[in-house]
């Protein structure tokens, strides 16, 4: 049978790292003028099945383009001005329906997330799951705290006046996901536009496909789809989004694709918000306790999606004479994590595709940095796996110390002593 998206046909459209909390829901409202939360991210695509073959086949070869957008986002538009999501009863809801698809789906979404990542069953439950369960809790506890009016005070001069600050929602927002946590960065920002009452278009990461076609699939059975929508694809389909005003936009991923998503934006003066990554150092001092330091360092950095995380140390500031230490601690708990061959583990995601495995690979291989490897190394491209690798004292202006490395590669830069300001 095959599968035609309803978020492609427009007659169709009205019947259809970090830790989250307050700062993330707030964002997709506004008040008096100023959105002071803006985490918005919604999904839901939609599938019909045909008996009919040809017909179906020749929708799908229909391209979602700037116009099919513009139709999308129009009918978004009218259901939220209608007032659908605005009410605390569609909000709780929709929020409830989430918890249900995913309880309800577990097995499924893990399927998905180790068929694009490799990710170990305990990875995508704690990792993924339990954070977005964690965030829709939240929201459905303080939901009715964040749509209460807060009253303020009013200068002498209006007396007897009295004043409040209402938040309301944006109206329609764009979510563009990223494919490192492709079903936790998808949905935790759905929820905060779900619980501000917004219309949300979702676009998945392409990288991470089977995760997309289950957001797509999942989301078209238990959302209000008038409202909630899942577009699928690649550059296209997200060049043919940016085309169209929106009242905010979401986007989580690298800062070349953040210019283009910034500078689409600029065109209406939509407000966005910009998730991106960065060099992200730990300083390691000789005063600390350093099996505790070790277990967090490698636990962030390659037991979570090996590497491929924005909150994963991205190298090591220690002295000259503690590095050698902090090298055994280490080698020593990255045994104990992943056993003597990191490469057999199966508690380690692996590289998300062929492309970011040669660009890791190639980072390693720079000349002058092959030579600073001391821990690891080894690499298979065949189940595309690079073991934890240490490099010591690489130089600053090697390729791996230009950009965020976004895998298992950890250098260790020495300084002499450490000159803390107090």
């Amino acid at each position: 049978m095959a599968t035609l998206s309803v978020v492609m046909l427009s007659n169709w459209s009205n019947c259809c790292n970090r830790p989250s909390g307050d700062y993330k829901f707030r964002q997709a409202y506004r008040r008096n003028n100023l959105h002071l939360r803006q985490s918005s991210r919604l999904s839901s695509s939609f599938h019909c099945w045909c008996a009919t073959t040809i017909p179906v086949m020749e929708e799908q070869k229909r391209t979602f383009d700037a116009e099919r957008a513009a139709l999308l986002v129009k009918d978004l538009r009218n259901n939220f001005r209608s007032g659908r999501t605005r009410s605390y009863e569609w909000r709780v809801a929709q929020l409830q329906s989430i918890w249900r698809m995913i309880d309800e789906n577990e097995k499924m979404i893990v399927e998905a997330l180790y068929e694009d990542l490799g990710k170990p069953e305990l990875e995508s439950f704690t990792a993924e799951i339990t954070m977005l369960k964690s965030s829709r809790k939240e929201a459905l506890e303080q939901l009715k705290r964040w749509m209460s009016p807060e009253k303020v005070k009013t200068s002498i001069s209006l007396y007897p006046s009295s004043a409040e600050i209402v938040s309301e929602p944006l109206g329609v927002v764009l979510v563009i996901s990223t494919w490192n946590f492709p079903f936790l960065l998808s949905l935790d920002p759905v929820i905060g536009a779900i619980a501000a009452g917004n219309a949300v278009v979702l676009k998945p990461s392409e990288l991470a496909p089977a995760t997309s076609s289950v957001l797509a699939k999942l989301l078209e059975k238990y959302v209000d789809r008038s409202a909630i929508t899942v577009v699928e694809g690649a550059v296209a389909e997200t060049s043919a989004l940016l085309e169209q005003k929106w009242d905010k936009i979401f986007f989580t991923g690298g800062g070349r694709v953040g210019r283009i998503v910034l500078t689409a934006a600029a065109k209406h003066l939509t407000p966005v918000v910009l998730e991106l990554g960065g060099k992200c150092p730990a300083v390691v001092d000789s005063n600390v306790n350093i099996e505790v330091a070790v277990r967090r360092i490698i636990a962030g950095k390659w037991a979570c999606n090996n590497g491929q995380a924005c909150i994963g140390v991205d190298y090591i500031i220690t002295t000259k004479d503690f590095a050698p230490k902090l090298i055994d601690a280490l080698r020593n708990g990255l045994e104990e994590f992943f056993g003597k061959d990191p490469l057999e583990s199966k508690d380690r995601s692996r590289i998300v595709n062929s492309f970011h495995f040669k660009r890791l690979v190639g980072l390693m291989d720079e000349d002058k940095v092959s030579d600073k490897i001391v821990l690891g190394g080894q690499r298979d491209e065949s189940p595309l796996q690079i073991a934890p690798t240490i490099l010591l004292n690489v130089p600053e202006d090697s390729l791996i110390m230009q950009e965020e490395i976004f895998g298992p590669l950890l250098p260790i830069l020495t300084v002499s002593v450490f000159a803390f300001v107090s």
